[in-house]
């Protein structure tokens, strides 16, 4: 599984961004559950989103409910991650990870098979 995603930047406090998450090397983002992890300067990894395969579950921690929305098109074999009201304390290295969505928990994989590289989101005060 080769997880990827891209989207980061910077951006001021208040504004918005989208990450997206894609699959290649000839695997299907369709079979798995995918979720979202950040991590910040100093701070341990945090999981704060995923869908589950037909996206019956949506999981988000509190530090994002209500302002970051997760959602997958399995036709074009991508997650997606819109960022509304960025805070400063939203600023992190964001990855993408297969893992389990259930109806109240995301648990990303322990396998680094199943993470893509990271990609930087800075949120200036």
């Amino acid at each position: 599984v080769q997880l990827q995603a891209s989207g980061g930047g910077l951006v001021q406090s208040g504004g918005s961004l989208r990450l997206s998450c894609v699959c290649s090397g000839g695997c299907s983002l369709r079979a798995y559950a995918v979720g979202w992890v950040r991590q910040a300067p100093g701070k341990e990894r945090e999981g704060i989103s995923c869908t589950s395969l037909t996206e019956v579950n949506r999981v988000y921690s509190d530090s994002v409910k209500g302002r970051f929305t997760i959602s997958r098109d399995n036709t074009k074999n991508t997650v997606y991650l819109q960022m509304n009201n960025l805070k400063p304390e939203d600023t992190a290295v964001y990855y993408c990870a297969a893992g389990v969505c259930d109806p109240t928990n995301w648990i990303p994989s322990k396998d680094e098979a199943f993470w893509g590289r990271g990609t930087l989101v800075t949120v200036s005060s």
